[in-house]
Formats: C-alpha cells, sequence, structure tokens
C-alpha cells in the first residue's frame, strides 16, 4: 500500500472537482459474453460464479484505479492487490457478505473461496472478519436480466469502493452473455478506465 501523489497526478483537478460532490459514483450496465467462459468452468468441474468472479478480480487488479481508495484525510491509498467481498446466498434467502482473498493461480483462489462459502454457511454474522477497504464490493443476482440497477449507499459515511453487480446470464444463437453492472467514484476514475477494465474483464473470460 501507498499514497497516490496528488499533486502529479493528472486528475488532480477531477478529484477535487468530483470529491465535493454528495453522490460522487456514477455506473454503467453491459453485456459480457460469457460463452467461452461458462464451458471451462464446466469442463473445469468449477462453479461459474467463483470462475467469472476470478476473472474479474483479474480484471481489477491489472486497472489500477479500482485499486484507488480515500481515506478520512482525503488522501489516496493505492493498495497493491484488492480482493472480493461478494454477497453470498444462502439456503433461507438471506445473504451474508464474505471475504475471498485473491490470487491469479484459480485454483489457489477457489480453495480458499469455497472455504469462505463454507465459513458463511454455518456462521450468523453479515459481516466477515475482515472489513477493510481493500476490496471489491460485488453481488450476484442470477434471476435477473437488469438494464439497470442502484445501490443502498450511507451518504453519512464515507465510501469509495467499486460495486460491481452480475445479473442472468442468457443465451441467443448459442452465445451466452451476462448483464454487468459497474459503479465507481468518479474522484477516483472516469469511463475511460471503466472501458479499460470492461475490454480486460472480457478478454479474461475469452482466454477460457
Amino acid at each position: 500500500m501507498k499514497f497516490l501523489d496528488l499533486d502529479n497526478w493528472e486528475r488532480k483537478e477531477h478529484f477535487q472537482f468530483f470529491s465535493q460532490f454528495e453522490e460522487p459514483f456514477f455506473g454503467v450496465c453491459v453485456d459480457v459474453d460469457c460463452t467461452i467462459a461458462y464451458r471451462k468452468a464446466k469442463e473445469l468441474g468449477t462453479s461459474f460464479f467463483l470462475y467469472y468472479l476470478h476473472k474479474s478480480l483479474l480484471a481489477v487488479n491489472k486497472t489500477d484505479p479500482f485499486k484507488y481508495r480515500i481515506d478520512r484525510d482525503g488522501k489516496v491509498i493505492v493498495h497493491d492487490v484488492v480482493a472480493a467481498s461478494a454477497t453470498i446466498n444462502r439456503e433461507n434467502g438471506t445473504f451474508r457478505f464474505s471475504y475471498m482473498p485473491f490470487d491469479e493461480v484459480y485454483t489457489t483462489f477457489e480453495v480458499t473461496a469455497k472455504a469462505e462459502i463454507e465459513r458463511i454457511r454455518s456462521t450468523s454474522s453479515l459481516f466477515p472478519p475482515h472489513s477493510a477497504d481493500d476490496v471489491i464490493h460485488f453481488s450476484s443476482l442470477p434471476w435477473i436480466k437488469f438494464t439497470s440497477l442502484s445501490h443502498a449507499r450511507s451518504f453519512a459515511s464515507k465510501d469509495s469502493v467499486p460495486k460491481i453487480s452480475f445479473g442472468k446470464m442468457t443465451e441467443v444463437d448459442g452465445r451466452k452473455a451476462m448483464p454487468v453492472s459497474i459503479h465507481v467514484h468518479h474522484a477516483l476514475m472516469d469511463g475511460f478506465h471503466v472501458g479499460l477494465f470492461l475490454e480486460r474483464f472480457q478478454g479474461e473470460l475469452d482466454n477460457g
């Protein structure tokens, strides 16, 4: 972890401008092609959810602004690596927040993620032991093919953690697609950076 040199940052004015907003987050919803990734997950006998979650983390950790966070003093922290804090559904219809450390190797990530899912199934706590901001807030709505999405927000507490949500996968003419919603803090990045993330995410999905 380190601090960003704000004085020499090309987005210094953008940061100062958007940091003053009551609602500094902006969001987009797009469809990603997951035909290859879905087939590969089935070949591996692994969870498609964990597989595409890992692919998204690979893209996140290659896109620096997704690792930026604003601390209480208004400084910008640059995390070395960010993990997943994903909502995990439970059999009783509720969910819990998780913490899944990132590893570039999928099989390593899969082991720790599965262990976290098992922990959640046996706990009554909504929150994981790890509650820092070096994560992406992930959620999955596999029942809904959404075209827009908003998030519950507490404006009294400062938040700069990106939020990525995945929707229902559908198939048309043999191609599988899934809606993805991305909400990010405009003081830390622009649409250009979201576009970079999406390009890298699609590339990871296509790598199988």
